[in-house]
C-alpha cells in the first residue's frame, strides 16, 4: 500500500490576506519562517521541517514567507543572483515538506525601508498572525538589515510569540547556502549541487525553431528559450525531460512523458558561432513534434565541455559517444 501524497502547498500572495478573511484563516495562529527560499536545498529542509513540527505543536498551520523578487533585485539589481527555481517549484518542493501555505511577499524599495519593528509588526504581526517563528542564525530584516535573530527574539518575546533558531546544514566545512550551489550549477558541478539540494537541478523553457542543423546529421534537438533560472556552465549534460503541454490537441498524447536526453549547453563552435549561447536538448528514442512545448530538463550530470570538430562527421561520431555516456548515467 502506497503513502498518501502530501497536500500540495498553496501560493498565496501576501494582498489576498489583506482583503480576505478566508484566506487569512489558511495562515493565521500557525508556525512561520521567511526568507528566500532559493532551491529548498537541504539547509533550507531543516527549517522546514522544524516549521511543520513547531505547528503540530500549536496546532496551527506551517506557512513559509518568500520574499520575491529577491531583495538585492531591488537594491543592486545588476548583481542580483540568478534564481535557482521558480515560485511554483519552490511550493512543488515545499509540499513534499508539509508546508501548507507560501505566502509571496512582493519586494519593493517601500517594502525594504521599513524599519525591523515595522516589518515585524505589518508582516508577522498583523498579517499572519504568527504563533511560533523559525529561522536561520543569519536572518535579517528591516532596513538596512536593522533587524538580526537577537532583535527577532526580543521582538517575539514582547508579542508572546515563540522563536526557534535552527542552525545552518555544514558540509565539507562550509555552510550549504543557495549562492554555493550557484557557484557550483555555473562550474558545472551538477551532482554536488543536486547532493546540496536533495533534489535534482531542473530548468523550464519553452522550445522554439532553431538552425535544424541537428536533424540534418540525424541528431535533432530542441532549441529551449524563455528560461527564468540558472542555467549550468556550458558543456553537454545528462538530463531527464518532461514533456509539457501547449494549446494543440495532440499535445496530450504525452505530456508529463519522462525522456532521457542528451543536453548541449552554449554555442557551437564547429560551425563557427563562438558568441551564442543556447540549449539545445536531444531527447533520445523520441522522435515527436516539440516546437512550441514545454520542457522540463533535470541535469544529472556534466559529460563533457564544449569542443571544436574538424566538421560534421567528426561532430556525429562524438554525439553517439556521448548518447552511449548519457545511456549509462541514467539506465
Amino acid at each position: 500500500m502506497t503513502s498518501p501524497r502530501p497536500a500540495p502547498t498553496r501560493i498565496l500572495m501576501l494582498d489576498a490576506l489583506e482583503v480576505g478573511a478566508e484566506t487569512r484563516d489558511l495562515v493565521k495562529n500557525g508556525a512561520v519562517s521567511i526568507g528566500n527560499f532559493d532551491g529548498v536545498h537541504v539547509g533550507h529542509r531543516e527549517l522546514l521541517a522544524r516549521t511543520r513540527a513547531n505547528a503540530d505543536a500549536v496546532g496551527g498551520p506551517a506557512v513559509v514567507v518568500v520574499l520575491d523578487p529577491h531583495p538585492a533585485s531591488v537594491l543592486r539589481p545588476h548583481s542580483a543572483p540568478a534564481r535557482l527555481t521558480t515560485i511554483r517549484r519552490r511550493a512543488e518542493l515545499m509540499s513534499e515538506l508539509g508546508i501548507d501555505a507560501l505566502v509571496v511577499c512582493p519586494v519593493s524599495i517601500e517594502f525594504l525601508n521599513r524599519t525591523a519593528e515595522e516589518f515585524f509588526d505589518f508582516l508577522i504581526v498583523q498579517r499572519l498572525q504568527a504563533k511560533v517563528l523559525v529561522e536561520g542564525p543569519n536572518f535579517f530584516f528591516g532596513r538596512d538589515r536593522g533587524g538580526d535573530v537577537h532583535v527577532l527574539r526580543t521582538l517575539c518575546e514582547q508579542a508572546g510569540m515563540q522563536l526557534e533558531v535552527v542552525h545552518p546544514r555544514i558540509d565539507d566545512g562550509r555552510m550549504v547556502s543557495s549562492s554555493r550551489i550557484r557557484e557550483a550549477i555555473s562550474a558545472g558541478e551538477i551532482e554536488a549541487a543536486n547532493a546540496m539540494l536533495q533534489s535534482t537541478y531542473q530548468v523550464t523553457g519553452r522550445v522554439t525553431t532553431g538552425e535544424r542543423r541537428g536533424r540534418l546529421i540525424g541528431f535533432p534537438t530542441a532549441n529551449l528559450t524563455d528560461i527564468e533560472t540558472l542555467v549550468p556552465e556550458n558543456g553537454v549534460y545528462a538530463a531527464k525531460v518532461s514533456i509539457g503541454g501547449n494549446d494543440s490537441p495532440e499535445s496530450t498524447c504525452d505530456h508529463a512523458k519522462t525522456l532521457i536526453a542528451a543536453v548541449h549547453v552554449g554555442p557551437n563552435p564547429t560551425f563557427d558561432e563562438e558568441q551564442r549561447t543556447k540549449v539545445e536538448v536531444h531527447c533520445l528514442d523520441y522522435d515527436g513534434d516539440l516546437y512550441d512545448r514545454e520542457l522540463t530538463v533535470e541535469w544529472i550530470a556534466r559529460v563533457r565541455p564544449i569542443q571544436k570538430f574538424s566538421g560534421a562527421d567528426a561532430l556525429t561520431a562524438q554525439l553517439r559517444r556521448d548518447v552511449e555516456n548519457v545511456r549509462k548515467l541514467i539506465p
